[in-house]
Parts: structure tokens; C-alpha cells; sequence
């Protein structure tokens, strides 16, 4: 996807979990703005059944949805291109992170939001914590899920202001259990899945770190990536990948540092097919804005630590699978050979038992 520069002024509202009151918040801020005479609309609206949201989008203008036949079966999207023709000055986008059926101009929603903003629209939206890109492994960790629905965090970082709502989980149980969240059935599965008290605090904690980091970034000029950290993430063909990038590029924004994605292409190291997984991980990272190179050499230990001299880095993430002896292997000989740097060999857990979520 093309660099877009948003001109519209982007206000994201950040929770932990469904039900703690982004959209609420979201509307009754919308609302707020319409009295002071602004032209707003909404662009998407999710009421989920919740009288209590649903009475806060009343006497807001509403965007028709479009409608997309995909496999036989009719959905509903965001119509971006009306609301580009209809041009309000704010508009309201629920589910941030929500991926478009496919004949959709974008792929995912947050992509729509950026042409929004290029267009000069200011725009409101929400999305939880679990969401962002960078945390994906660290929440699968703590809920046993995987999280299928993502945001960069550059996208999020382009955020002009980010608002935490917040709600205790026993307060956010409490309305779980009275069905204001979901439907009797619907709300016993979350229950026993998501919404366990230990899986809440956890999250929430996330969420309020997530907030006050993004706070302070906004408040505090960052200082030029040139005068820090260097950090290079070792690509490979191994699933192990996806966790290192997200981790590499996590610790990178927190460090204002330059950060490379590096595959060693080495003759006979690589079985058929693997060629397509590096790929893909390289487009990951690419996706997260890090800087993908590809090098040649025979021995990969001493390509990549050249590399990573003749760029400066002070820090080497790599991988390290389980019961993998060539792995082990090569990062005993970056170990070796790259002295001077951190290097931080990151656990893999992708064997772990895990349910999809969205």
C-alpha cells in the first residue's frame, strides 16, 4: 500500500476488552461535537444490540452501508467512497481493526480511515488492545488466543490522540453476567474463554501501559533515530519469524531506533518451499515499516554480523525453535562473532495450544 499523510485529525479510543464503553464514549463525543455545530456522520456504527449505545447514535447522520455479495452471501461495509462524497468534517468509525469482505476498496478498515484522514476528514474510532499488531504474541500468551484481526502500530502511532476507556474487570463482569454485553449464550462461551477475571486484569494492565506510553510519546519530541539503537531481526523461514519481527519492531518504537529485517539467502540451507515463507515474513515486517534486506553468503552467521557492523547495530534479535540443531548452531556463531551487541534470543512458543479470535 501507497504512504498516505493523514491531514484529518485522527482520535482513537483504546480498551481492553468488549464492553468496557469505547463506542459509547466514541458517540458521546460525536454528540458533543454536533451540539457545538460540527458536521458529523457516521460513517460505521456496530451496535452489537446495546440499547445503551444504540440511544447514543440518535440524531447523528448515518452513512448507508454497502452492501458486497461474497460467496453467495450478502454483508454490510463502511461505503467509503460515499463518505468521501458526502465530506463531513468528523467522522465516526467503529471496529478499527475490522478486516472488509473482500471486493471492499481495502482490505481493512483502518485502511479506509487513512484515506479519510487524506482527505482531510477527521475521524473517530476505537479498538482494544489485543489489536495491536505488536502485541499479538504477548496476548496470545496471556489469553491462550490468537488474534487474527490486527493494526500496525505505525498506524496507531500516527493517532493525534489516543483515549483510554477504562472499567475494572470485576465492573466489566458485572455487566457481562446482567447481558449488556452479549446475549445469555453468547455471554456464558465469553465467560469460560476471554472474559476470565485473571485474562481481564492482565489485559487491562496492557492496555493502561499501551495508553501511557502513547501519552508520553506525543508529549516527548523523539530524539533522532541516528544518535540511539541499531536493531536487526534475523528473518528466516521458521514460523518463529512472525513473534521475533513483532517483538524487534515493539522494542525498536520504544527506543526510537532504526530497525532491520535481515535474510541470509545461503546455498543448500533452504528446503523447497521455504523461499515463499521468507517472503512473507519479509512483507510482515515491510507492513510494520522496518527497512527488509536480503544478503547472500555461505556461512550466515558471518553475513549477517558483517552487516550488522557495517550498519551500526547494537542490538540482534534472533529466534530460537525448539529442538533445532542448525539453530542453536547459528547462534552460537553470532554470539561469537558479534561482539560488541546485544544479542536477544527470543523463546519460541508457537507450539503452544491456541484458539483463533478476532
Amino acid at each position: 500500500m501507497a504512504e498516505i499523510t493523514p491531514s484529518g485529525h485522527l482520535k482513537l479510543f483504546l480498551g481492553y476488552a468488549a464492553g468496557v464503553g469505547k463506542t459509547y464514549r466514541m458517540l458521546a463525543e460525536a454528540q458533543q461535537m454536533r451540539r457545538e455545530g460540527a458536521d458529523v456522520v457516521i460513517g460505521y456504527f456496530e451496535p452489537h444490540g446495546r440499547a445503551d449505545t444504540m440511544a447514543r447514535a440518535a440524531g447523528l447522520d448515518t452513512v448507508p452501508r454497502r452492501r458486497i455479495e461474497y460467496r453467495g452471501a450478502w454483508f454490510e461495509e463502511m461505503d467509503l467512497a460515499a463518505i468521501l462524497r458526502r465530506h463531513p468534517g468528523i467522522c465516526v468509525v467503529d471496529e478499527f481493526a475490522h478486516t472488509n469482505i473482500p471486493g471492499s476498496r481495502h482490505e481493512k478498515r483502518w485502511e479506509d480511515v487513512l484515506d479519510l484522514l487524506a482527505a482531510g476528514i477527521d475521524v473517530l474510532t476505537n479498538m482494544n488492545i489485543q489489536h495491536l499488531e505488536s502485541l499479538n504474541d504477548q496476548v496470545q500468551s496471556i489469553s491462550n488466543i490468537r488474534v487474527r484481526e490486527t493494526v500496525p502500530d505505525w498506524v496507531v502511532q500516527r493517532a493525534d490522540e489516543v483515549v483510554m476507556v477504562d472499567l475494572t474487570p470485576r465492573a466489566l463482569l458485572n455487566r457481562l453476567e446482567r447481558g449488556v454485553i452479549y446475549a445469555p449464550e453468547k455471554a456464558r462461551r465469553a465467560a469460560e474463554n476471554f472474559f476470565r477475571e485473571s485474562t481481564l486484569v492482565a489485559l487491562r494492565e496492557l492496555a493502561l501501559r499501551q495508553a501511557a506510553h502513547e501519552v508520553e510519546s506525543r508529549e516527548t519530541p523523539a530524539p533522532a533515530p541516528a544518535s540511539g539503537e541499531r536493531i536487526l531481526i534475523h528473518v528466516t523461514a521458521d514460523p518463529s519469524t512472525a513473534m521475533l519481527i513483532r517483538r524487534g519492531r515493539r522494542v525498536a518504537d520504544y527506543l526510537h531506533a532504526s530497525c532491520y529485517a535481515v535474510h541470509v539467502a545461503a546455498p543448500g540451507q533452504e528446503a523447497e518451499g521455504d523461499g515463499a515463507a521468507v517472503e512473507r515474513h519479509l512483507n510482515f515486517a515491510r507492513n510494520l515499516h522496518i527497512d527488509t534486506r536480503t544478503l547472500r553468503g555461505t556461512e550466515v552467521a558471518r553475513t549477517l554480523v558483517d552487516f550488522a557492523q557495517l550498519h551500526g547495530i547494537t542490538q540482534i534479535f534472533v529466534s530460537r525453535p525448539p529442538q533445532r540443531r542448525f539453530a542453536l548452531s547459528l547462534i552460537t556463531r553470532i554470539v561469537r562473532l558479534a561482539r560488541g551487541m546485544q544479542i536477544t534470543i527470543v523463546a519460541d512458543r508457537s507450539a503452544r495450544t491456541e484458539r483463533a479470535a478476532d
